[in-house]
């Protein structure tokens, strides 16, 4: 059994030393690429509206992501309150953008993460996380002395910062980023965020470059390595080939990639005519096709 690396971190140290340096980061919260410089310690609140404790909506095991992560006994997902993007399409709004969920210290979160390994989940799957870097480590750190050992699964919206993530290098063995939109015109008006395609482009860059191609054991569930999700949009409008080409290109044609038809109209969609219905089956074809004539040989596709 491969052993996660951040078992390796807690025995020289390292580990504890990161927990620190990224707690003194939320003094001054440079953490995602909002950049808000509050100081979270003191109850001041940025863009993503967390204290210093993270809030979490629910810890469960996940059967409904990749078959990879979900094996036999499920994907021990935790669902991280607010969120560092304001999608106008999101279906889990009430989470993301509403905080609904309770706050949880670190000793609360690394509770979880041992009690769902107890129930034998095959990784802890870590949703929505970039904006709880610090408190998620330092619930690593303690959850590790007590005896977690399974792989920890960063389950991200893309909008991360490279310096955060370099942070992370050795804890996470498994990346899993969203890629939305190619251009910064359209991520502005559905995402409420500038420069979102460079910004993911960059964090997938540095997601590969600490993890690699996702590599599987011999019942197929994932220990280490990036998975990359893309939502197919109406019309073509997140830029579904450039995507693909990008991933082929420049991070590796073995990329795993799924890509999903499963958007629907939700939370403030209606109020874009072009948001309004679901994806057609030829348009979810066409995305397929693009992958594929980018050279991916690593597809997955949910319709």
């Amino acid at each position: 059994m491969n052993k996660p690396g951040y078992l390796k971190l807690l025995k020289n140290g390292q580990l504890e030393s990161r927990v620190l340096r990224l707690k003194s980061m939320l003094e001054d919260c440079v953490l995602c690429p909002h950049q808000c410089r509050v100081d979270r310690t003191r109850g001041q609140r940025g863009y993503c509206k967390t204290l210093d404790n993270a809030v979490v909506s629910g810890a469960e095991a996940h059967f409904g992501e990749e078959r990879e992560l979900v094996g036999t006994h499920g994907s021990g997902t935790i669902f991280f309150s607010f969120c560092n993007l304001a999608c106008v399409f999101c279906q889990n709004y009430q989470i993301s953008h509403c905080g609904i969920g309770r706050e949880v210290t670190a000793e609360e979160l690394a509770d979880m993460m041992t009690g769902l390994q107890a129930r034998k989940c095959h990784n802890i799957n870590l949703v929505s996380p970039g904006h709880v870097v610090p408190q998620v480590v330092e619930a690593v750190f303690l959850a590790a002395k007590k005896g977690l050992t399974i792989p920890i699964v960063y389950n991200t919206n893309g909008y991360d910062l490279t310096d955060t993530l370099k942070l992370l290098e050795g804890i996470v063995d498994i990346y899993m980023p969203d890629i939305k939109f190619v251009g910064d015109e359209n991520a502005q008006k559905y995402l409420g965020v500038k420069n979102y395609y460079s910004i993911a482009k960059n964090a997938v860059r540095e997601m590969h470059r600490q993890v690699g191609d996702l590599v599987t054991g011999e019942r197929g569930i994932a220990h280490r390595g990036l998975l990359v999700r893309h939502l197919v949009m109406p019309g073509n409008i997140a830029g579904t080939g450039e995507i693909m080409r990008f991933l082929a290109d420049e991070i590796s044609k073995g990329t795993y990639v799924n890509i999903m038809a499963q958007y629907y109209p939700a939370h403030r969609a209606y109020e874009f005519k072009e948001l309004e219905r679901s994806v057609t089956a030829h348009e979810f074809s066409k995305a397929v096709q693009a992958a594929r004539a980018a050279g991916l040989k690593n597809i997955k596709a949910f319709d």
